[in-house]
């Protein structure tokens, strides 16, 4: 099945805040401002988000790490994202909604179209439904899941969510009842639920260009992601010609006070300046990227005044 994902349909939704032709736009990806501690003041969190979304930022993103392990390089303990999640739509009005990414193949598809309608109804249709296939085998294992069967599960599953979400939405029982039974999924979003692939989930730069509105991925060398972009591009001309396919990037970026300080590299993103970090995703820009997500996990300054100066100094940049 592919998706409806025309200029006019993508009009509708929360997609297109973020995803648009020639303009770049900026989310935060939560929580922000967090050292390496096991537990997170959310409600510390949910104020940082309505701050982000008064100085103007698009969107914030949620991930979704069911469990910890000492294996896991990140301590931090995440709410589950729909409970997050419906926390966000309660306290926001206009800022887009993303998931970074709901783990498919751990997930009950229609657990997770569930969700997606019922975060688009809480927001007004501020949501982006990104999914992603998961890669950490004792958590494969913990929930009874072939780590090996991920790539397959995650298309069949992404199947069953597409389903569940269509204009006609139809769901797809695990097993046919007897007698059949047709079920439906209320309630009904306000808007279509757009499917974000974020990684690449063990699937082709094809198939993601035929069944998602764009590909989210993690930041690279320069060289890297312009070889990665180029791919990107070159898939969307073989497989979706027509259509408009976005390219976004999570970065993660230590601002720090002198304006001045050159762009360091760091682990998926940069320690600079709010000069430095400007000619940086001036390149990412230039480069095709329309969105890029601010991993602030940890700041050297208050939080606040690191929102406040991306606010003032980067936000600009969208035009």
């Amino acid at each position: 099945m592919s998706i409806d994902v025309s200029e006019e349909s993508v009009a509708r939704v929360g997609a297109a805040r973020l995803f648009c032709e020639g303009r770049i736009s900026f989310g935060l990806t939560l929580p922000v401002g967090v050292f390496d501690a096991h537990d997170v003041d959310y409600a510390a969190q949910v104020r940082l988000a309505k701050l982000a979304e008064s100085h103007g930022f698009d969107a914030l993103w949620v991930r979704d790490v069911p469990l910890n392990n000492e294996g896991y390089p990140d301590p931090v303990g995440h709410l589950d994202p729909w409970v997050l999640l419906g926390a966000l739509a309660t306290h926001t009005q206009s800022i887009t909604l993303v998931t970074g990414a709901i783990v498919l193949t751990l997930r009950h598809p229609l657990h997770i179209a569930k969700g997606a309608v019922s975060v688009a109804a809480l927001s007004g249709g501020r949501f982006v439904l990104g999914l992603g296939s998961g890669d950490r085998p004792p958590e494969f294992a913990a929930f009874g899941r072939d780590t090996e069967a991920r790539r397959e599960l995650f298309r069949a599953n992404w199947e069953r969510v597409e389903a569940a979400l269509a204009p006609t939405p139809v769901v797809i029982p695990d097993i046919e009842a007897d007698p059949p039974t047709t079920f439906e999924l209320r309630p009904r979003a306000p808007a279509p639920v757009p499917m974000l692939s974020v990684g690449s989930s063990g699937q082709s730069v094809d198939w993601i260009a035929r069944h998602s509105i764009g590909w989210a991925t993690y930041h690279r060398p320069p060289a890297a992601q312009h070889d990665r972009h180029a791919m990107w591009r070159a898939a969307v001309k073989r497989a979706a010609p027509d259509a408009f396919r976005s390219f976004s990037v999570a970065m993660r970026v230590e601002l720090v006070d002198q304006a001045d300080a050159p762009a360091e590299p760091i682990e998926l993103g940069y320690r600079a300046g709010r000069r430095a970090l400007r000619d940086v995703l001036s390149e990412v820009q230039e480069m095709g990227a329309h969105h890029v997500t601010f991993n602030l996990h940890a700041q050297s300054r208050p939080t606040e005044e690191v929102i406040e100066e991306l606010a003032r100094d980067i936000l600009p940049m969208r035009g």
